[in-house]
């Protein structure tokens, strides 16, 4: 009985120590799981949550390239400085609307071609034939005071055009070049070219060798009037053709001249430029020549000054009964915009 407390005071301490290590265990458990528990932990440090802040996709609107686009544009480009020439080249807006199947408008000076519509074409050329007609006749050097008579080998057969010059009229070679570059006189065309040296055939032979000369590979002449259609040539030519006659004071005169009279068997007879333009004070023309027939339409040929420039212009078939002059007068209030826009864009 004696050993019975002793067995007892060991069982309370180890039932104490059992206890103890109950407690110890349930404590550290209970303290490890918040700490470490990885399942708590994943709402701060999860990728989840972390892509909408680095997200690619949320970044794309700052750097794409399709918002950067309208900022480099080409369009800008057509910042340069235009030139005469290059707004000429443009779309038909800012050219002008002609009437005139054919026509050049060419920069006398530089040979450049400001204004081209159709000028390869090859076309009857009518009574602007008179230019080369006065060339030939002065090339020739004649006496300009020397009587020339109407014949009836003058008279107009192919069309049957009037004439005030009747058979038997007697001018000297000087009026009939003034008659025929001013009145476009076809009976005195006719009359220069057989009192050439060897006949009108000769003659005929001058102007084509004239025009080979010149460089005019579209041109030919049959007659010294116009009157056939067989006289052809083409917008282009017809430029240098202008500016070789214009180096001839004379037909410089006589093609201006608004009105003239002389005296047609004993009665003064009073004859007008068949190109109104001429009288106009808002142009100076130095060369004109008009021509009709009904295979070549109405046509007009000038040098005059445009912008303060030597200016060539060519119409050719044109039918309306004002439509050569209309087209004239558009061609000049164009020219006179380009140069005021490239004197706006220069400022």
């Amino acid at each position: 009985m004696k050993s019975t407390p002793k067995s007892l005071l060991a069982l309370l301490v180890m039932a104490s120590l059992a206890v103890g290590v109950v407690n110890f265990a349930s404590a550290a458990t209970t303290e490890k799981k918040p700490v470490a528990s990885k399942k708590s932990a994943k709402p701060v440090a999860s990728k989840k949550s972390a892509k909408p802040v680095a997200s690619k996709k949320s970044a794309k609107p700052v750097t794409s390239k399709k918002a950067a686009k309208p900022v480099v544009a080409k369009k800008a480009k057509p910042a340069p400085v235009r030139t005469t020439a290059a707004v000429a080249a443009q779309e038909d807006g800012v050219m002008p609307k002609l009437g005139s199947a054919v026509a050049v408008v060419i920069d006398q000076a530089s040979g450049e071609i400001l204004y081209e519509k159709n000028g390869n074409a090859v076309v009857p050329i009518a009574s602007i034939t008179k230019l080369m007609t006065a060339m030939v006749a002065l090339d020739a050097q004649p006496n300009l005071d020397e009587i020339l008579t109407i014949s009836k080998d003058d008279i107009d057969l192919l069309k049957g055009t009037h004439s005030r010059l009747s058979v038997g009229t007697q001018l000297t070679r000087e009026e009939m070049l003034r008659l025929a570059l001013m009145s476009s006189e076809n009976r005195a065309s006719s009359a220069l070219s057989r009192h050439y040296p060897n006949g009108r055939a000769a003659f005929i032979a001058a102007m084509n060798r004239k025009a080979h000369e010149l460089g005019l590979a579209d041109t030919r002449f049959e007659d010294p009037t116009g009157l056939t259609a067989a006289n052809v040539s083409s917008a282009r030519d017809l430029g240098r053709l202008v500016d070789a006659a214009h180096q001839y004071p004379l037909i410089r005169e006589f093609s201006t001249l608004d009105q003239h009279q002389v005296e047609v068997k004993g009665r003064a007879q009073t004859f007008r430029n068949t190109n109104a333009l001429v009288k106009s004070d808002s142009w100076n023309i130095s060369l004109s020549k008009t021509g009709y027939i009904s295979e070549a339409g109405k046509c007009l040929v000038m040098q005059t000054w445009l912008n303060n420039k030597p200016t060539i212009i060519v119409l050719l078939d044109s039918w309306g009964k004002l439509t050569r002059v209309g087209d004239a007068n558009r061609i000049k209030r164009w020219i006179e915009s380009l140069a005021s826009s490239h004197a706006s864009l220069q400022g």
